[in-house]
């Protein structure tokens, strides 16, 4: 065998047996023991998170969060409209933060002029790919999102 072959060989185990361990270090799940019993809680949110209330969300009309746990929301609506609109409003295209133009019902970016409609589809460019969704509802005074 060859020096080269032998160094090549030696590398790709070494990476091999690596990348479990950075897999690992990279899983969002955290693992608690507690006797006998092992409980497993994930920290990414599966589940409805309370956003903001019906009174901010009526006052403005809608409700935008940068840093929830389910990452950045706007939620647009009232509580008395029969449905509301959560959206990721981070532009897929350059990152920036779009807002909820009321008066002419979208989405629009201001960095590079990107609009989107209601349901977050692109309704001009520069972005192409749409804004990511989220369940929303209003329950006991406040308004919660659900990834979906």
């Amino acid at each position: 065998m060859k020096r080269r072959e032998l160094i090549s060989l030696f590398g790709v185990a070494g990476i091999a047996a690596f990348l479990p361990v950075a897999l690992a270090a990279c899983s969002s799940e955290k693992t608690e023991t507690t006797g006998k019993t092992e409980k497993t809680t994930t920290t990414a949110p599966k589940d409805w998170q309370q956003v903001g209330t019906v009174a901010e969300l009526d006052k403005k009309g809608q409700l935008l969060l940068e840093k929830s746990p389910a990452g950045a929301v706007l939620v647009v609506g009232t509580s008395a409209s029969k449905t509301l609109t959560a959206v990721n409003p981070t532009c897929t295209h350059s990152g920036c933060i779009v807002g909820w133009n009321n008066k002419v019902n979208k989405f629009e970016c201001g960095c590079h002029g990107s609009e989107f409609a209601l349901d977050g589809k692109v309704l001009e460019g520069p972005a192409t790919e749409p804004l990511k969704g989220y369940a929303s509802k209003i329950e006991k005074g406040a308004v919660f999102i659900k990834a979906v």
